[in-house]
């Protein structure tokens, strides 16, 4: 005989716990792995103000922390983009890169890198104008995707990858002309963490604080969408207003993201579909599971990125994480467009 399995309320509140205990765990591993070895010990000293040398506290606070801190915000927005996305379009291939979402931000981005002053490079300033970039591009897909007033969940995956095809020519274009921005133009298309500190990590702070409760209350809506359309009215939901503000919120939450780690891809697919594998359809889990479990291929990858170290010249750096991401999720999504067929 089988042993009974757990009930569904117990395993997902084990698989939270799990998932939360592995990310603080390769948090730590963050700040101990890297071109100078730390021990626990050690980085604790330096956290609290008590290293045993000067430069432990510079490697931890000044490098370290704010890259594994953005990597937690960055994996939970975008592994909760995509579940919103999956959600809503019923489609287990949707996620943020398919959309126009990543795209039209990282389009508007490198324009800005390149001809806004360097005082105006960085700070707050900074997502917005990658929530401008994605919401142009998403908001075109979604209008593009209405047939008769209504949006069709089919046609926002199509019109999402015609418009990211597009407007990914056109930075492919824009790094012709400007070969002098060659170097920064791919960092943010691949997707990468490399040089992420403080003022990266202050500019999305204030936006992802309302972006991820914001998405993890859209629960609820989401679930009545899934229901279908004719089933949604019928329990008195605008379907369309409800559409188009998940789909708002997923867009916000990943234009945020690319405006400080670039267009990383591929993980909000995965993260999401793990979670559904795991514990359902019920939005109420999956969400905040996505959240996790993205958080957590995202930190695993960085970290597999920095022991890849490439040398260019006289530079040494680990690799970009959006190039770790893509060998992860190319064959994932390979697998799931085999197993749909």
């Amino acid at each position: 005989m089988t042993a009974p399995s757990l009930p569904l309320r117990v395993k997902y509140h084990v698989l939270l716990g799990l998932s939360a205990i592995a990310c603080l765990l390769l948090l730590i591993l963050h700040l101990c792995l890297g071109s100078v070895a730390l021990t626990p010990k050690e980085v604790l000293a330096a956290l609290f103000n008590q290293p045993a040398e000067i430069l432990h506290r510079q490697i931890v606070w000044d490098l370290r922390l704010p890259r594994a801190l953005i990597a937690l915000l960055c994996g939970a927005m975008l592994g909760l983009a995509g579940a919103i996305l999956q959600s809503i379009t019923q489609n287990p291939l949707a996620e943020p890169g398919l959309t126009g979402t990543t795209s039209g931000g990282v389009l508007l981005v490198v324009f800005w890198l390149t001809f806004a002053p360097q005082a105006m490079q960085l700070g707050s300033i900074l997502p917005l104008i990658a929530l401008v970039g994605g919401l142009a591009a998403s908001g075109l897909v979604y209008t593009l995707s209405r047939q008769r007033d209504r949006s069709n969940p089919l046609y926002l995956i199509l019109n999402g990858v015609i418009v990211s095809t597009f407007v990914q020519s056109l930075t492919s274009l824009f790094l012709v002309v400007k070969q002098q921005s060659l170097g920064m133009i791919l960092l943010w298309l691949i997707g990468s963490l490399n040089g992420r500190v403080w003022v990266h990590l202050n500019a999305i702070l204030p936006w992802s604080l309302v972006a991820l409760p914001l998405g993890l209350a859209s629960a609820g809506i989401a679930n009545v969408l899934h229901l279908g359309d004719d089933m949604a009215v019928g329990l008195g939901l605008p379907v369309e207003k409800a559409r188009a503000g998940l789909f708002l919120v997923a867009a916000m939450m990943s234009a945020i993201a690319v405006s400080v780690v670039g267009a990383v891809g591929f993980i909000g697919l995965i993260g999401p579909h793990i979670a559904r594998q795991l514990v359902g359809l019920d939005a109420r889990r999956v969400f905040p599971l996505s959240a996790l479990l993205t958080t957590l291929l995202l930190l695993t990858a960085d970290l597999v990125a920095q022991a890849m170290i490439i040398e260019v010249g006289s530079v040494r750096s680990g690799l970009p994480v959006g190039a770790v991401t893509a060998l992860l999720g190319a064959p994932f999504f390979l697998y799931l467009v085999l197993r749909k067929i």
